[in-house]
């Protein structure tokens, strides 16, 4: 199948402003780009792109004062497959990982690993291993936090998000990142498009979404704490340590944020048959 994908955000500036947006899809979807989700700038301004340290397809440019509009607008072949599972996944031991894992143990900016790790091992620490457990911690997570907008704060943490009990989809991700690195599974923060496609109605309006990646079984595999089900036509933006790597949007400068806009949907007339059953591999 076909998905439309894209973002429109309108900003208003009181001065002329350096940005980097992280608004495309990620290098590893670009063979089934169909139209490439280019940044259009209204006005138009120079953009210069650039790959950050993750591999993040990054947009630098510096916003007139006023009003700006960033858009993007692509078509994306995807299997419409679900998340894939595997049970039987399980934990490579610290010392056996290869090095470039070692960095998705650490704590970082929202996820303060070493300050949850006494509450992690003594929740977690008896129960299973490997995939059970990082589901266990996204069955806690999704019951422990309540989801709402009106809960929505840039500065929330993980354990902020664990005694305040509240948040949005990042708020959740952080949380269960941290949770797998105190008990020593590497995780990292997604941020992308995640569909309605095979979820029952009515639906609320689209947004950028957070989810999380863990390596088990000497892969990494998607988990979605904030959901907590097997969604189709998930695409990836981008990936780092926290939200604080991979900001949709970054201002060196004051800047309002005016209308948001986020849509992803099917783009062709087939018909869509998503009631097989979800099957481990």
């Amino acid at each position: 199948m076909q998905l439309r994908l894209g973002c429109r955000l309108s900003f208003d500036l009181p001065a002329p402003t350096p940005m980097i947006l992280l608004l495309n899809v990620h290098y590893s979807r670009a063979s089934d780009l169909v139209r490439p989700d280019l940044l259009v700038t209204e006005p138009a301004v120079p953009v210069e792109a650039y790959r950050d340290g993750f591999g993040n397809w990054c947009n630098r440019l510096v916003a007139p004062a006023g009003g700006m509009v960033v858009s993007t607008d692509g078509i994306i072949r995807d299997a419409g497959t679900p998340d894939p599972v595997d049970r039987l996944a399980g934990q490579t031991p610290v010392e056996q990982m290869p090095v470039e894992l070692l960095n998705f143990l650490l704590p970082s900016r929202y996820c303060e690993s070493d300050v949850l790790s006494d509450f992690a091992w003594e929740r977690f620490g008896s129960g299973p291993q490997g995939w059970d457990r990082v589901q266990a911690i996204c069955d806690f997570v999704h019951d422990h936090v309540s989801f709402g907008y009106e809960h929505s704060r840039p500065t929330r943490t993980a354990v902020e998000t664990l005694n305040e009990a509240v948040g949005v989809c990042r708020d959740f991700a952080h949380l269960a990142v941290a949770l797998c690195r105190c008990l020593n599974i590497p995780a990292r923060y997604c941020t992308g498009y995640v569909s309605d496609i095979g979820q029952p109605p009515p639906y609320a309006p689209m947004d950028f979404a957070a989810w999380m990646e863990v390596h088990l079984g000497g892969k990494w595999w998607v988990f979605d704490p904030r959901n907590n089900d097997i969604r189709r036509g998930r695409v990836l933006i981008a990936r780092g340590r926290d939200a604080a790597d991979v900001p949709l949007t970054h201002s060196f400068g004051k800047h309002e944020l005016k209308d948001f806009k986020v849509w992803i949907d099917r783009s062709d007339d087939g018909a869509a048959a998503f009631d097989e059953p979800v099957r481990p591999i």
